[in-house]
């Protein structure tokens, strides 16, 4: 068992490499944005989410992952910025679809700025990421550069399917689904933008685009479903000071996340009825009265701990797919960082 103080030591670890990344890339970024007109209504809200502190994860994965397979930090770093680029216009983006208040313990920019003004500056931040990521791959022959938009396509693509596939899901009142609907939907949403593309970008660039990419799929699936699991729950759990985003807002939004597709599957009665009647409404809809007896009775179904060990079972298994997709990487920093995540996952509170 994983002591106290080698938890706090990992947590420790791990962040202050993710900050270290972060000051890079945010720096990049705005380095990277345009100047001039008009500044309040378009350069100056771009410029807002990527100037916020974040996690880093997706440019530290790719990163870490290309240099652990020997490729150089300069090479790489053009492609991190991109990469963090388009995942703060999809993050504007979101918080547009979805209405929700908070973002990295700021408003939004629909709450500061207005609907349009916000559509604009994520529409601004996905145009950027492309010009950045043009710049990068200047510096690599021409059938690399080639498979390196690839892979950059087919993430932004598999990411909208992600997306439009939870907007339907609740603009249709869908509420029959299981484990393995959420594992779809997060597959696209989320793992494939949010660790395979890094973890593999960074692989084919340090290769040359000869790396075994499919371990790295394996991998990168199941620790982006334990992460984006753990981001579920603190939602539920956690503190709104460390979260950075609006606790309970996924409840407010009618979210099918794991913890409430099993709710819906298990709840019976009365309770069954008031949870379809719940995600019937809009977000305006919904009390806080309301909000909070979903998440009371997701207490008395125990569909916290069937989230955690849900998610512990994932790990496990990213952990076995670990070894595997990183079997001929050189040891170092970077490979001991990566290795570090899928612990770090479960002991983070942010």
């Amino acid at each position: 068992m994983t002591s106290t103080a080698d938890r706090t030591g990992l947590i420790s670890s791990v962040e202050t490499r993710l900050r270290e990344v972060g000051r890079v890339v945010r720096n990049s970024m705005l380095d990277a944005m345009p100047d001039g007109d008009p500044v309040q209504w378009l350069y100056g809200p771009m410029r807002e989410y990527p100037a916020r502190p974040g996690k880093a994860l997706r440019p530290a994965l790719c990163m870490s992952s290309g240099r652990a397979f020997g490729g150089s930090a300069d090479d790489l770093l053009g492609v991190a910025v991109a990469i963090e680029l388009l995942h703060n216009a999809f993050l504007v983006h979101d918080d547009i679809a979805d209405g929700s208040e908070m973002r990295r313990g700021r408003p939004t920019l629909a709450a500061e700025h207005g609907v349009a003004a916000a559509l604009n500056a994520g529409d601004g931040l996905a145009v950027v990421a492309g010009q950045v990521l043009r710049r990068a791959t200047r510096r690599l022959d021409r059938d690399l550069a080639e498979l390196v938009w690839g892979e950059f396509d087919t993430m932004a693509l598999r990411t909208l399917e992600g997306q439009a596939t939870e907007a339907g899901w609740q603009l249709d009142e869908i509420v029959d689904l299981g484990p393995e609907d959420y594992l779809n939907l997060i597959m696209h949403k989320t793992c494939w933008y949010t660790t395979i593309h890094p973890l593999r970008v960074g692989a084919i660039i340090a290769t040359g685009g000869q790396a075994e990419l499919s371990a790295l799929v394996r991998f990168g699936f199941h620790f982006g479903a334990a992460f984006q699991i753990r981001d579920d729950l603190l939602n539920l759990i956690g503190d709104e000071a460390m979260y950075g985003k609006e606790i309970l807002g996924d409840l407010y939004e009618g979210k099918r996340t794991l913890t409430l597709v099993h709710l819906m599957a298990t709840a019976t009665g009365s309770d069954r009825d008031f949870v379809r009647d719940y995600l019937r409404l809009h977000r305006a809809e919904r009390s806080e009265d309301m909000v909070r007896t979903i998440r009371a009775l997701m207490d008395d179904y125990d569909c916290i701990n069937f989230t955690s060990e849900f998610a512990e079972g994932i790990l496990l298994t990213a952990e076995d797919y670990f070894e595997e997709a990183f079997a001929d990487a050189h040891a170092g920093p970077d490979l001991d960082f990566l290795r570090s995540l899928v612990p770090y996952v479960w002991a983070r509170w942010r």
